[in-house]
């Protein structure tokens, strides 16, 4: 209801995964270098983090775009609350590989004959797990037994897991090692920098059909990155909605007012906003696992001096 009044063609801030709007930050297109040249150097496993909404998905979307260029055939794992039979099942489906029988071995031996016949024909594998997080470690574990399928020089199948920051912390467990030993390549998006978010709505609003790019005040912008944080879903959130009240109003450009009275009709507001989406990195190269694990070790050290503290006062009390 907002296009005619902003001149767009359609609505530039819809949620879906749209791979025609993903924005190519700098980060980004290391991000999906990491992928193409993983998947095409056949190095097996590669590993897609990020924070949630920050286009992971959208991400994804772009290499299947790819993949159908570079006569790959993909299988597209999108829900990974699957039991291992489950998943081959999926998998062998989404591949198109027809199997009469649903022994695990009838399975594995189809699919192998299925992937050798791919790569004497020149052609690409890739299996992709999206929300890879939510995986349990057995099916992890069935997983990385699928690249033991391979010739003498190259992996048959190429493997994507997609994630949040959790799924880091998953593969950091003993019992998943072999998995984590086994992953060549590592790629993250993060969330956008002021200067990036005005580059993303400017861009989205192009590719909308905007005649105008200025439909948001730099204030306005200043405002939407301040209480988005830079995580490109709540970007279009705000940006969204901002747009619906402004045509409401019959105001052009956007105001910051608007986006602000937006975030707090969302809650926004109840999270102290941030000037800087980009967190500086630790010292000394100690990654966000390594942090996480030193606060959870500080946490557990804390709460063993509580304990003490409470049994030694319990002793105090005793006659």
């Amino acid at each position: 209801m907002y296009k005619e009044f902003f001149g767009l063609k359609e609505s530039p801030f819809n949620v879906n995964p749209d791979p025609r709007y993903l924005y190519l930050t700098k980060q980004t297109q290391e991000a999906f270098a990491c992928l193409t040249y993983g998947i095409e150097a056949r190095k097996g496993f590669i590993l897609l983090t990020g924070e949630v909404g920050t286009g992971k998905t959208t991400l994804l979307n772009r290499l299947l775009d790819w993949l159908r260029t570079q006569r790959a055939t993909t299988a597209f794992i999108f829900n990974p609350r699957l039991s291992v039979t489950q998943l081959l099942d999926f998998m062998m489906t989404d591949f198109g590989i027809p199997c009469e029988s649903k022994l695990k071995s009838q399975v594995l031996l189809r699919l192998n004959h299925w992937l050798l016949e791919r790569y004497q024909a020149g052609e690409t594998a890739v299996l992709i797990i999206d929300e890879a997080q939510n995986l349990s470690p057995q099916v992890l574990e069935e997983i990385r037994l699928l690249t033991n399928l391979e010739t003498s020089t190259e992996k048959l199948l190429q493997i994507v897991l997609a994630g949040q920051p959790e799924l880091e912390l998953k593969l950091a467990q003993p019992q998943l090692r072999q998995l984590r030993q086994r992953i060549t390549l590592r790629s993250k998006t993060q969330a956008l920098s002021l200067e990036e978010t005005e580059g993303y709505i400017h861009e989205r609003l192009r590719i909308a059909g905007a005649s105008d790019l200025d439909a948001f005040s730099p204030e306005a912008i200043a405002a939407v990155h301040r209480y988005a944080r830079g995580i490109p879903r709540v970007i279009n959130l705000l940006c969204e909605h901002s747009m619906i009240n402004a045509f409401v109003d019959h105001q052009k450009p956007v105001r910051s007012e608007t986006v602000e009275e937006v975030a707090k009709e969302f809650q926004l507001d109840r999270i102290d906003p941030v000037a800087q989406a980009v967190t500086p990195a630790p010292p000394n190269g100690s990654g966000p696992l390594v942090q996480s694990l030193l606060q959870n070790l500080a946490n557990l050290i804390e709460r063993i001096g509580q304990q003490e503290h409470t049994l030694e006062s319990s002793r105090e009390r005793k006659p």
